[in-house]
């Protein structure tokens, strides 16, 4: 258990398509959850649909106080807490809000799971993103900024205009 008396930032896992529901049951006994989700262009043999899909599968973020840890765990379709060293690991707030920014801009975003190699520490320059820092690195030909969200496995690719980032300082 943890000794958290200020709201939180927490990843938990759930079952796999499930986030959506956890979100709903989460909201409905009042905790703050985030379930970052993404516009995606789906192809079927007879038609076209946009539909939200999670940017990181089987995940969700909730902000918590201690008196509500057991109350996540014991909500349908979570599984368990995203831990570092036995105990459920901590987000920042600030890698909570560059994540909402980046999804706000409508950016493509990837999220993999694979180690990707450090790369050299950018800066975006421009627009509503300006000030966060990345990686700059090279991806299926493609460069584009990593951002990384402390103890979750996966790192969020972004496309960037090459005069959106400059060498962070």
């Amino acid at each position: 258990m943890l000794d958290i008396r200020t709201p939180r930032w927490f990843a938990a896992y759930t079952k796999p398509k499930n986030e959506k529901k956890v979100l709903e049951r989460l909201t409905a006994i009042g905790i703050e959850a985030y379930l970052p989700l993404q516009k995606r262009l789906k192809q079927w043999s007879d038609r076209k649909k946009v539909s939200e899909e999670p940017v990181i599968r089987s995940y969700i973020f909730v902000r918590i106080v201690e008196k509500d840890y057991y109350k996540v765990l014991n909500t349908a379709g979570v599984i368990r807490y995203i831990t570092f060293e036995g105990k459920a690991a901590p987000i920042p707030d600030k890698q909570i809000e560059v994540l909402r920014q980046l999804l706000e801009q409508n950016l493509a975003i990837e999220a993999v799971e694979e180690q990707l190699q450090p790369g050299e520490m950018v800066e975006i320059r421009m627009g509503s993103m300006m000030g966060i820092t990345g990686e700059l690195v090279e991806h299926n030909g493609a460069k584009k900024v990593i951002i990384r969200i402390d103890h979750v496995s996966h790192s969020l690719l972004v496309t960037l205009p090459k005069e959106y980032i400059a060498k962070a300082i």
